[in-house]
């Protein structure tokens, strides 16, 4: 069954706990776009516009996604969580927080997917080995080198859960 190619009417998208309608969007327009042109939200990238890259992944229920190349129609009814929905700078997630603290960036333009599929990650599995981090990490791409940084960031945040979670 082909999607229609004009807008078939308003897409409702519930997006970091909000519920957003966006009027102008056909059903095929990649996810992407409706986040960073209609929401207004800068977490995601466009990298490759392939699915290739991860810079541009969001969760949708929970599960990493690659939102380039996602139609807007497959997020409807389904909760989205973007990079601005862990927390801002004056409320860091402890995966934000980790990320910094370990210095785990140099240009910054894989952190967005690092950090989401760090989130769904850990979600799963509080206690990740090097093994499962690198499994959960494989295909968002960092040309910058700081895989090393990256790693440890992802096991100081599960500290950093853990800790919360004790307190």
């Amino acid at each position: 069954m082909a999607l229609p190619s004009s807008p078939s009417g308003p897409t409702t998208l519930r997006v970091n706990g909000v519920t957003h309608t966006v009027r102008d969007a056909t059903p095929q327009t990649p996810l992407l776009y409706v986040l960073r042109n209609d929401l207004e939200l800068n977490g995601p990238k466009y990298g490759c516009g392939l699915g290739q890259c991860g810079a541009c992944t969001v969760l949708v229920d929970g599960q990493p996604t690659r939102s380039c190349v996602v139609p807007v129609s497959v997020a409807r009814e389904r909760e989205v969580t973007t990079l601005e929905g862990l927390g801002d700078t004056t409320s860091l997630h402890p995966i934000q927080r980790a990320f910094i603290d370990e210095q785990a960036a140099q240009c910054g333009y894989c952190l967005n997917g690092m950090i989401m599929s760090t989130k769904a990650l850990l979600d799963r599995n509080p206690s990740p080995d090097d093994d499962a981090i690198h499994d959960a990490l494989r295909f968002n791409l960092c040309r910058c080198g700081t895989h090393y940084e990256i790693v440890k960031a992802v096991h100081r945040a599960a500290q950093y859960l853990q800790d919360d979670k004790n307190r």
